[in-house]
């Protein structure tokens, strides 16, 4: 997913405490452990979050060279 972003697109993993597990694109929340009833995502939420991921990728304005 993220390759078909191309260079415009990067990931940044921060470490958390005490098991902190959030994921942001572009400041906004897409999930968060503690408010998902403190479990880590199952494989038909880490699609949902892929897909939102995309949509939002896809959605963003291409930069200019």
């Amino acid at each position: 997913m993220f390759a078909q972003g191309g260079k415009d697109v990067s990931i940044k993993i921060t470490p958390g405490v005490a098991g902190v597990f959030q994921v942001f694109l572009d400041g906004e929340k897409v999930f968060d452990r503690k408010e998902e009833g403190n479990i880590f995502p199952d494989l038909t939420r880490v699609k949902q979050m892929r897909a939102i991921l995309q949509e939002k990728i896809n959605a963003a304005p291409v930069a200019a060279d």
